[in-house]
């Protein structure tokens, strides 16, 4: 038997991770398990995590027999012993082709809320099947001091004692590992305000909350507090600041939707701008409520990112399911920002084998055109990925469509040559020539 180049990884009963030569490392798109080639892949980054997944079976391809085989118990033991698929969790600004391969078990239930790509053993090393769209660095964890965190969230705690936003990002920067809290407290880069303990929509991979029924936790607590117009102030200017080049930017992980709090976040834009001209204002939003949208802009608001998973309205709603608005909101509060000369992202929650299906694809590059989308913030969406075809209504596997996430990139940038593509808000500095 020849050993394939690209090799099937498992972990074992206790955790531990090998490459297996016996079968061929594959990937996944949609439930379809299909095969890699090495220009799918990239060597897996050293601030990678490894997922080891219960009660799934880890599935490679056997060439000899030309089909795809489930590894259900661990080939090195020689006894019965249950071994399980590994996936890579990859950083920010490495957009996953294929999810990896496996297969469900009876009592598997619903994924933690994580995004969960190929991993396999290439040529001595650990691969990923993933396309790279941004090398910005800011959420590199390897830049982060903790010393240093731990040292700027006592600062602020000793210099706006009363301001309750500094213990909520506080633990939004230790307990949950929010990169963009932890920035904040190094001073630099984006300044994250939640405001929102409530939302419009209940997603079905909501970060923040999760029904006690699904069986799975949020990733991070949501706040708990409406703050005031003048603690956002209070810390937004101290933000604007310390940073040359910096941005204050409204819905975070750890919220619902910011613009419920409309009249708050008009308030604080108003106040922030009343002394500061500096750095770009951003809004984080699922962009249902364009009349409040439009007041925000008016306030002095830069940049809007509105979070989609799809472009079409039925996939749009199986996923968001909104309470009181729609996909036609959405559209108008993209053109609400247009026409009030902002800037606007689309933050594309995607998943392979659905992003890069022909519909999808067609009507994103469509959506481009029609709306005047200056940018894509392209997001790996944390999801168990059978369960999201299951949500949308879609049929796992089927036939291959030949497409593929680098096709998409492409087919974007030939029809949108001025279309921005990356992972992080924009700085207002890089606004200037957009």
């Amino acid at each position: 038997m020849s050993t394939p180049d690209i090799q099937l990884v498992f972990a074992a009963a206790d955790g531990k991770i090998y490459p297996y030569p016996g079968l061929e490392g594959v990937g996944m798109r949609a439930g379809r398990y299909e095969r890699l080639d090495p220009r799918d892949l990239i060597p897996l980054p050293k601030h990678a995590e490894f997922f080891l997944l219960p009660d799934r079976v880890a599935v490679g391809y056997d060439a000899e027999k030309r089909s795809y085989i489930e590894l259900a118990h661990d080939p090195y033991t020689g006894r019965e012993e249950r071994c399980y698929p590994v996936a890579a969790f990859l950083p920010p600004g490495l957009t996953l082709t294929h999810n990896v391969a496996y297969a469900e078990t009876p009592q598997a239930k619903l994924l933690p809320l994580f995004a969960y790509g190929t991993c396999v053993y290439y040529r001595g090393e650990f691969h990923a099947s993933a396309v790279p769209v941004d090398a910005d660095r800011r959420h590199d964890e390897r830049t982060m001091d903790a010393a240093a965190i731990g040292r700027g969230i006592e600062d602020f705690k000793r210099r706006y004692p009363a301001n309750r936003l500094v213990p909520h990002l506080g633990g939004c920067a230790t307990t949950n590992a929010c990169a963009n809290a932890k920035n904040y407290f190094l001073g630099r880069y984006e300044a994250p305000i939640p405001t929102s303990p409530v939302c419009n929509a209940q997603c079905q991979g909501c970060i923040s909350f999760q029904p006690p029924e699904r069986g799975v936790p949020p990733s991070q607590h949501r706040i708990t507090f409406t703050p005031t117009p003048e603690e956002i102030a209070e810390i937004a200017l101290d933000h604007l600041e310390r940073e040359p080049d910096p941005i204050v930017s409204f819905g975070q992980g750890c919220e619902g939707e910011p613009t419920l709090q409309g009249a708050v976040i008009e308030r604080a834009i108003r106040l922030i701008r009343a002394k500061s001209s500096k750095g770009s204002i951003n809004l984080n939003t699922n962009a249902g409520r364009p009349e409040v949208i439009a007041r925000l802009m008016d306030a002095g608001l830069n940049t809007v990112r509105v979070s989609t998973n799809s472009v079409r309205e039925p996939y749009y709603s199986r996923y968001y399911q909104p309470r009181g608005y729609s996909w036609s909101d959405v559209t108008a509060s993209i053109d609400t920002v247009k026409r009030a000369g902002g800037y606007v992202s689309l933050n594309y929650l995607t998943m392979p084998g659905f992003t890069d299906s022909p519909g999808e694809a067609d009507a994103l590059l469509r959506v481009i055109g029609e709306h005047r989308i200056d940018m894509i913030q392209w997001r790996n969406l944390n999801y168990d990925p059978r369960q999201y075809f299951r949500d949308l209504g879609l049929e796992l596997g089927g036939s291959a469509d030949g497409q593929g996430i680098p096709r998409v990139l492409e087919r974007l940038r030939e029809a949108h040559p001025r279309l921005r593509m990356g992972y992080f808000n924009p700085k207002r500095s890089s606004l200037v020539d957009a």
